[in-house]
């Protein structure tokens, strides 16, 4: 799942509705309204939809004026919402209005952040603005005359070449010594150039044809800058990123550092620390190990789990039948949980999702499964090679299925977004993995506790996906605190969890390409784990029926776990509310006084 700050700085076009909203003050709460809804809830709207507009303008990250005219929106947004009387809001409204808070706080850092990252890219890219800010200059109607055009256009193209020959020099002067430039710097070079390319293409299109000074002006000069950024980009990709031509892109990735995890953990509503959240997946992991070692023994392989999972591996079913497969289990786990009352199961929710299969190049990313309304199904096509079709096979094995589909469909993301569309709709500003993944996840925990693997090679595949959330937390953490590497964290899945290294590399370079927050991987697991501690709390402790429970999850919406905790156990939040809640027993434990995985 993207960040928030993500999916609202990317525009690709402008209109004069944009260039009005840069003047205008913030009106006083309750004049802009909807005042047939709740405060929060229409201060939340009207946030959302203001936000879109502004990005339909001023979404060029990077360009003259971006960064100020975002705080200033976050700013005047921010004194909105601390106008309205918190004492005289709702339960369900002091969540709300909490989780805005917080909202704006991260917003307002990652805008900070962002701009650190552009900064760190200035001696590689120092046209970047110049750039960026002849599209953001077209969107906000700000027209350009063709001779000026082609002047601009040229001192880029100089400045590219600048920068190029003075990268090489550079380069030759640290020959046997430290690169001159971190890989990880010169990969996000190389995507950056890439978005420049594509401003420089729409601003180009708006002209050319249309206005004639322009055509005349200015397509030789934008030629001419189009070819320099694609030769730069080519020459960083090879030189700095150290890829070579006609290589498949690599899994490098971007660590973001300690301080930005904590401030990420604290925008979850997590109170531990990245060491702690190791240390915690350390531990389940090794319950699971234990648990597997045990299946081993009844499949008669003494103990050796490696060896359990290669023979599970090779259970799959053969060309043609994996569709009909995913079907079965999709209806054996809504059998399961409805004879069990365990969760509210609308009829539309089981009559509505479909099925498709993963494409070659969609399993280069995901080997297995996604799900939703649409589940996404991994298994080898006929063009795939004979080494990739085994191992897709082994990694969508008729086990390994079974421990996943109820994952995708019901009762986990399906029927989660299902709800999430139909109660409190407004909360999806605040969607967090630890609830969109930790939800699936904890189903996997739960049917487990009840039986839900017929015979132990379904407790192989099981115990095969735990394993993999455990040493995604270890993976992904360690990556983002600068103590793995890319290709490290593939080998760690390869040796410690028993991936196809396929696998382990499509899943690397999901985990850590951009396209998912820092905390997503981790999310898993640690959000099962809450929603585990808060089941204990209130049905195994307090006495809340099953479905009750489930139930009153899912109609709070995908929010941090902490204040879904809240608003079930009835708490009064207020204003200065801060994360608290350590859910996991003490670590100093062994795993089996925690009693592991439950």
């Amino acid at each position: 799942m993207k960040p928030v700050w993500l999916s609202w700085s990317l525009g690709l076009s402008g209109t004069l509705a944009g260039m009005l909203a840069v003047a205008a003050a913030p009106e006083p709460v309750g004049a802009e309204l909807d005042a047939g809804l709740p405060v929060v809830r229409s201060l939340i709207e009207r946030f959302e939809a203001d936000r879109d507009s502004l990005d339909h303008v001023w979404g060029v990250p990077g360009a003259e004026g971006w960064l100020e005219r975002h705080r200033r929106f976050l700013r005047e947004w921010q004194q909105r919402l601390e106008a309205v009387d918190f004492d005289s809001l709702s339960p369900a409204e002091r969540i709300d209005w909490i989780l805005f808070r917080e909202e704006l706080r991260f917003a307002r850092r990652e805008l900070v952040r962002r701009q650190e990252r552009f900064e760190e890219m200035a001696e590689l890219l120092p046209f970047d603005r110049d750039l960026a800010s002849l599209e953001l200059e077209r969107r906000r109607l700000r027209f350009i005359r063709g001779r000026e055009a082609a002047d601009r256009l040229h001192r880029v193209a100089e400045q590219i070449r600048e920068a190029q020959q003075r990268w090489k020099e550079r380069l030759k002067a640290a020959e046997g010594q430290e690169p001159p430039c971190p890989r990880t710097l010169a990969w996000r070079a190389v995507q950056r150039i890439g978005q420049l390319r594509g401003y420089l293409r729409a601003w180009r299109r708006f002209y050319e044809g249309y206005d004639p000074q322009f055509t005349w002006w200015a397509p030789q000069p934008a030629d001419a800058v189009d070819k320099a950024l694609a030769s730069y980009r080519d020459w960083v990709k090879e030189k700095l990123a150290g890829v070579a031509p006609g290589e498949e892109d690599p899994v490098i990735g971007d660590p973001i550092g300690r301080e930005a995890l904590m401030d990420a953990l604290r925008h979850e509503f997590i109170v531990y620390t990245p060491e702690e959240l190791i240390r915690i997946a350390e531990r389940e992991f090794a319950w699971c190990e234990e648990q597997a070692r045990q299946v081993a023994d009844e499949l008669g392989f003494d103990g050796d789990w490696r060896k359990a999972l290669e023979h599970v591996k090779s259970l799959h079913v053969p060309p043609g039948r994996q569709p009909a497969l995913i079907k079965a289990e999709a209806r054996e786990a809504i059998r399961f949980i409805e004879e069990r009352d365990l969760v509210t199961i609308p009829p539309l929710a089981k009559e509505c999702w479909r099925m498709e299969m993963m494409t070659p190049e969609q399993q280069r990313v995901n080997p297995y499964f996604t799900g939703g309304e649409t589940i996404n199904v991994s298994y080898p096509t006929a063009s795939m090679a004979h080494e990739d079709k085994l191992m897709s096979l082994h990694g969508n094995n008729r086990h390994f299925c079974h421990a996943v589909v109820h994952h995708e469909l019901i009762p986990g993301h399906h029927l989660q977004l299902f709800m999430a569309e139909r109660y409190q709709p407004h909360r999806r500003l605040f969607r967090t993995p630890f609830l969109v993944e930790g939800w699936a996840l904890y189903w996997e925990m739960r049917l487990w506790d009840l039986g839900f693997a017929r015979n132990a090679e379904d407790k192989v595949g099981m115990l095969f996906w735990r394993m993999h959330r455990c040493a995604r937390i270890i993976f992904s953490l360690k990556f983002h605190l600068g103590e793995m590497t890319a290709p490290e964290a593939i080998d760690f899945l390869v040796e410690r969890v028993g991936h196809e290294r396929n696998n382990a590399t499509a899943e690397v370079r999901r985990s850590v390409g951009g396209a998912y927050g820092p905390l997503y991987q981790a999310a898993y697991m640690l959000g099962g784990l809450q929603l585990r501690a808060l089941h204990d709390e209130l049905v195994r402790e307090g006495g809340m029926s099953e479905r009750a429970f489930h139930d009153a999850v899912l109609r709070q919406n995908a929010i941090p776990i902490e204040l879904i905790r809240a608003a079930l156990r009835g708490d009064r939040l207020e204003p200065n509310f801060r994360a608290r809640w350590r859910f996991y027993p003490a670590l100093e434990e062994t795993p089996e006084k925690q009693g592991g995985a439950g």
